[in-house]
C-alpha cells in the first residue's frame, strides 16, 4: 500500500492488512496494533522535519517518535497552507488530514454541484468526495485526488477543480478514480490517464478554465484503439522519465519520446500491481497487490527480499 524512505535511510513498508514493516538495510522490524498502530491497514507514511514519522491509517494517523506510537485526535480546522504542513489522505470519509507541526486538523473536503448531484441520485452510494491521493506541486500548491469528482488544486486561497468528465477517459463501468498526480519536466499534470493538463496560475484572457487538456501517449500499449488508458499510479525519475503502474499490465516507462514496457510476473503470469515509489537515490520501487515489494534493477523489476 505505501513505501517510504527516511532520512535516516530506513525504508518502511505498509500493508494491506499486516500493518507496517522497517528495513534498515540489515533487518526487518514488524510492527501491528499490538505495537500502537491504530490499525494494520497502513495508507500512507510520511516524516516531519523533526524526524517523527506518521502512519496513516484506515483507523486515523498516528505519530512514532522512534520508541512508540501515538494516536493522534484530529480536531476540525480551517484550510491553509504552509510548506512543513503534512497532508493525509481519507478514503472513508469526505476530510483530509493536516498536520502543523503541532495539531492535526480535519478539514472537510469542498462541496461541489456535480457531488452534490451524485449524492442526491445514490445517497447510499460510497462518498464520491473521498480522497486517493495528494500531491505538492513544485510552486508548492496542494493537489488532491478524488474518488468519482476528478481532482481539485488548493494554492492557500482558493479551489480550482479538474472535473471527472475531464480527467478521466470515457468508458462504461465507475470511475477508478485519480490515484495518482504527478508533475513531468515541463510543468504539465498526469492524472493517471492518457491526457496531461498545463496548468495557469490565473485565468488568462479568454480563458474559462485555469487548465489546458491535452492527449498525451494514448494507449500504453501503443495500439490505436488499446485500452490501456489509465493506471494506478505514476512517478517520475531523476531523469524526468514517468514510470506509470497499471494494475494487471506491468510498468509502463515514458521519456517524452517513446513507451517502453516492463513486465512484472510470477511464473509466466502477470501479477497485480499497486504503487511507485522513487527513493532519495532515484531508485524505482513497486508496491503489488500479493507478491510483496519489488524494486528495478539492472533494467527489470525484481522481488526484493532484503
Amino acid at each position: 500500500m505505501a513505501i517510504y524512505q527516511d532520512r535516516q535511510n530506513r525504508y518502511w513498508f505498509g500493508s494491506w492488512k499486516d500493518g507496517l514493516y522497517q528495513y534498515d538495510g540489515n533487518t526487518i522490524t514488524h510492527f501491528t496494533e499490538m505495537d500502537g498502530l491504530s490499525s494494520n491497514r497502513v495508507e500512507e507514511v510520511q516524516e516531519d522535519k523533526l524526524g517523527n514519522l506518521f502512519v496513516n491509517t484506515s483507523k486515523g494517523v498516528c505519530r512514532y517518535d522512534g520508541k512508540r506510537f501515538v494516536q493522534l485526535t484530529p480536531i476540525p480546522g480551517d484550510w491553509s497552507l504552509s510548506p512543513d504542513d503534512l497532508w493525509f489522505k481519507n478514503t472513508e470519509t469526505r476530510y483530509v488530514y493536516r498536520y502543523d507541526g503541532k495539531r492535526l486538523y480535519s478539514l472537510d473536503v469542498p462541496k461541489t454541484a456535480l457531488g452534490e448531484e451524485v449524492v442526491s441520485k445514490c445517497p447510499h452510494c460510497p462518498d464520491p468526495y473521498h480522497i486517493y491521493c495528494h500531491y505538492k506541486d513544485k510552486k508548492g500548491n496542494i493537489w488532491f485526488g478524488t474518488a468519482v469528482l476528478g481532482a481539485f488544486r488548493y494554492n492557500g486561497k482558493s479551489f480550482d477543480w479538474i472535473s471527472e468528465l475531464d480527467v478521466t477517459e470515457l468508458h462504461n463501468g465507475p470511475s477508478n478514480g485519480v490515484r495518482s498526480i504527478a508533475e513531468d519536466a515541463m510543468g504539465r499534470f498526469w492524472f493517471n490517464t492518457s491526457y496531461v493538463y498545463e496548468v495557469f496560475d490565473g485565468i488568462e484572457a479568454g480563458r474559462f478554465h485555469f487548465y489546458d487538456r491535452q492527449t498525451s501517449i494514448g494507449s500504453l500499449d501503443g495500439w490505436q484503439d488499446g485500452d490501456l488508458n489509465e493506471y494506478l499510479s505514476i512517478v517520475a525519475d531523476n531523469d524526468q522519465n514517468l514510470w506509470i503502474a497499471t494494475y494487471s499490465e506491468g510498468v509502463w516507462k515514458y521519456d517524452g519520446n517513446k513507451i517502453q514496457h516492463f513486465p512484472v510476473q510470477v511464473r509466466g503470469k502477470n501479477i497485480h500491481l499497486f504503487c511507485l515509489y522513487k527513493d532519495q537515490q532515484g531508485s524505482i520501487w513497486l508496491g503489488t497487490q500479493e507478491e510483496g515489494v519489488w524494486k528495478l534493477d539492472e533494467g527489470r523489476f525484481r522481488r526484493f527480499e532484503g
